[in-house]
């Protein structure tokens, strides 16, 4: 009898450690891939889990988004300029089965895909269009990504490319080149406006020209213009054809 009890009382104690050791607890965010005997048997959880030791292993995968830093790149433009690109990856896992099975550790695999699908796509463009057309480059960079890492279970959310570098030589060029830009706007504006005044100035002319009357009157109005200010000079705008009579009659001789 004392030796029956003696020879339950261990097997007892392992029973209990095999059933506390199998309990699993997945939060809401994990899921576990069980394998049995080394084959994948299913995706378990959340919540209570059973796994039995030495038969079943479990790999907890987390289904949160995944914030990845993108460390900076050596990108050259299209148009042979040298920058430093650096952006951020959000991804989540959306199939724990592909991303544990598919690929060996898939947060490397997407961060090394990442850096080379960044590095391929400026590279097609413009430095002009990575610093003025930053959402599409996103955009592209972001399809890439999502239909390459579609086979590892894993979901690319947005891609934002956070900074690009340029040396201190490249800096200038781009003032000279803005500065130069405003320029070009300055005397176009300057020219339209001249434009736009010569033509003003035409049909206040042609106005005028119907009416004499008018001209006199805007004669007087100048020299209420002139009045006004504070000079010592006093200007008198006389008729060009008033000058013309005169001088006509200066020139004309005495009768005999």
């Amino acid at each position: 009898m004392i030796d029956l009890q003696f020879g339950l009382g261990p097997l007892i104690l392992l029973l209990i450690f095999l059933v506390v050791a199998s309990i699993k607890i997945l939060r809401e965010y994990e899921r576990g891939v069980i394998f049995l005997l080394g084959r994948f048997w299913r995706v378990k959880g959340p919540g209570l889990v059973i796994v039995i030791p030495g038969i079943q292993q479990m790999v907890k995968v987390d289904l949160r988004v995944v914030t990845m830093d993108v460390p900076p790149q050596d990108v050259i433009s299209k148009d042979n300029v040298s920058v430093k690109v650096n952006a951020v990856v959000y991804f989540r896992v959306v199939d724990p089965q592909k991303a544990i099975i598919q690929v060996e550790n898939y947060l490397m695999a997407t961060s090394q895909l990442a850096q080379t699908t960044l590095r391929a796509v400026l590279g097609k463009h413009e430095l002009d269009e990575m610093l003025s057309e930053r959402e599409k480059l996103n955009t592209d960079v972001q399809q890439i990504l999502d239909a390459q890492t579609d086979a590892w279970g894993i979901k690319v959310a947005n891609v934002e490319i956070k900074h690009v570098d340029l040396n201190e030589t490249m800096v200038r060029a781009i003032a000279r080149q803005a500065e130069a830009e405003r320029e070009r706007r300055a005397k176009v504006i300057h020219a339209e406006g001249e434009k736009q005044a010569a033509v003003a100035l035409l049909e206040a002319a042609q106005m005028l020209a119907k009416e004499p009357a008018a001209m006199q009157l805007r004669y007087l109005q100048t020299l209420t213009q002139v009045a006004g200010d504070k000079s010592s000079t006093l200007v008198f705008p006389v008729p060009v054809d008033l000058l013309g009579k005169l001088m006509g009659q200066k020139e004309t001789p005495p009768r005999a």
